[in-house]
């Protein structure tokens, strides 16, 4: 026999059930990070947010000086000046599968390191037959030699087994200066497509080191400092000089990743000088739309504008730059400047010290979306421009852009931000690192959320984040001392230090010198920092 149930029964039973199913999905969808596929490009994304979202190993309760310290050191033959970069998972022929470390060095090796281990499974050099890495070219920029010095970007879908993108500066036997972009299998350093492909370029343009009325691309003249940009399987390059030593202008120059044949090539300051691409050692970003985003240099700004507000002979010194790459060729869609842009450059207070950050897409209580790009440089201001209308250049004392916050910073800049849970993270020299959070209306409120209590010196700290929950996300950031000091706070309220690696007595936890712009990776419970000498591998503690 049947039972039956009252109606109401029946309903309310029903809607228990659908209640529980929606909670269990709230709950799977809280609580399962992000499926982690490796730090493969400077910063963890193409935004350069340098946030690890998929990290939950390494917790709020958990880091600490009883619980994480060092574990070991890995050495190499040079300075590490790139963010090492990790993939998971990966199978090495003949030596079975193992999470991969990549390390660059200033003279010029790249290695494969087991990055739970530190064994050396491959290391290769990117010198030809007789060659040595290049002098400082009276620059103590980066010394004593320049080899590899910006973060290389991996695509594990391209090539055999994966391939890891490095551009690499050298000088050969008879005096001259090279600069070329390897593509290295990521299984054991190989060569493919062909490379390394010479990096040779020109422009239209009568600017400094013109000649026949193209400015002309000396490898001798510049270094390659921001990281490497994959965007659409072409590698974006961008370079700056050596201090400002003349002649220089701003170049980008890219790549196809399948084939290494030069895509397309961007001087910003073509009929001027100067404008180098910097950043501190920050990537080149990109948003979802496939626009390129950079601070550059003080340099030439035509402040004469055609009618459509760009400067009339192609010269952008000094200001942020949205780059557009439709059918893979680059050209300037939009830009800002300062209204002061030209005594800021005349000064060498420009932006171009600063890494540019793509702020991921948010709403307001009003429901408006917002789009920007956010950058700060020696004046210790930040900017914030829309990245569908940037403001471009108005000379009459009035800054057309989104919002500019002065003297929030109690330095300058010569670091890269990051950003989480609706906060931007800035550390500028001889500051301490500050949280900016956005309110309800889409503005960056003034005052910092919150601060560390520590004061980062020169070259202040380029943070980067770990955490899926908001609750449980860690900041961290590196002290340029000897030795080198690693710090981890609350990033929900950097008042709030977790660790840093001089509390434990003896030196335990001391893993190098420090090393100028290096930027914390953050991998599978394990923290990693480039030094003078090598690499510091901190994580919990057996």
């Amino acid at each position: 026999m049947r039972l039956l149930l009252p109606a109401r029964i029946v309903l309310l039973s029903a809607a228990i059930l659908l209640i529980s199913v929606l909670v269990f999905r709230h709950e799977l969808s809280v609580g399962a990070a992000p499926e982690f596929k490796g730090v493969l490009t400077y910063h963890n994304d193409n935004m350069r947010t340098g946030r690890n979202s998929s990290e939950n190993s390494l917790t709020l309760k958990n880091v600490n000086v009883n619980t994480f310290g060092k574990l070991f050191v890995i050495p190499t033959d040079g300075k590490v000046d790139a963010e090492p970069l990790y993939a998971p998972n990966i199978n090495i022929p003949g030596n079975g599968t193992h999470n991969v470390l990549f390390v660059a060095s200033e003279n010029d090796t790249v290695y494969g390191f087991d990055a739970d281990e530190g064994t050396n499974l491959w290391q290769v050099t990117m010198l030809a037959q007789g060659e040595v890495p290049s002098d400082d070219r009276n620059c103590s920029q980066v010394e004593p030699t320049i080899g590899v010095t910006s973060t290389p970007v991996i695509d594990l879908a391209e090539g055999p087994h994966g391939t890891i993108y490095v551009v690499a500066m050298s000088k050969d036997s008879s005096g001259n200066y090279h600069q070329r972009i390897h593509a290295l299998d990521i299984t054991s350093g190989a060569e493919q497509f062909g490379g390394p492909m010479e990096i040779v370029a020109q422009y239209p343009g009568t600017g400094a080191g013109s000649q026949n009325g193209y400015v002309v691309f000396d490898p001798v003249q510049y270094k390659e400092r921001a990281g490497l940009l994959l965007l659409n399987h072409i590698v974006y390059t961008s370079w700056a000089s050596h201090c400002d030593n003349a002649p220089y202008t701003g170049w980008i120059i890219s790549y196809d990743e399948a084939t290494l044949a030069q895509k397309s090539v961007l001087d910003v300051t073509p009929n001027g000088n100067d404008g180098a691409i910097w950043a501190s050692g920050g990537g080149l970003a990109a948003d979802s739309s496939s626009n390129i985003y950079f601070l550059d240099a003080n340099g030439t700004f035509d402040t004469t504008l055609n009618g459509s507000g760009f400067p009339i002979n192609g010269d952008y010194g000094n200001g942020i730059l949205k780059l557009s790459t439709k059918k893979g060729q680059l050209s300037v869609a939009d830009y800002f400047n300062m209204y002061n842009t030209v005594a800021e450059s005349n000064a060498d207070e420009d932006l171009g010290s600063g890494g540019g950050m793509v702020i991921p897409n948010f709403k307001d209580s009003s429901g408006t979306e917002h789009l920007l790009i956010v950058g700060a440089g020696k004046d210790a201001n930040i900017y914030l421009a829309n990245r569908t209308n940037m403001g471009k250049f108005n000379p009459d004392n009035n800054n057309q852009i989104y919002q500019e916050l002065s003297g929030v910073l109690a330095g300058s800049i010569y670091s890269a931000p990051a950003f989480a849970d609706n906060s931007i993270y800035y550390g500028a020299v001889g500051d301490n690192i500050k949280a900016f959070s956005f309110n309800s209306s889409g503005m960056l409120n003034t005052t910092p959320a919150s601060a560390t209590g520590t004061q980062f010196g020169y070259p202040g700290a380029s943070p980067s984040i770990s955490g899926n929950s908001k609750n449980d996300m860690i900041l961290w950031a590196t002290e340029n001392t000897s030795p080198a000091v690693l710090h981890a706070y609350s990033a929900k309220n950097l008042a709030i230090e977790l660790y840093n690696s001089n509390q434990a007595s003896g030196g335990r936890d001391n893993f190098g010198t420090g090393n100028k712009y290096i930027t914390p990776m953050i991998a599978n419970g394990k923290v990693y920092v480039g030094t003078t000498s090598g690499v510091g591998v901190l994580g919990l503690l057996q």
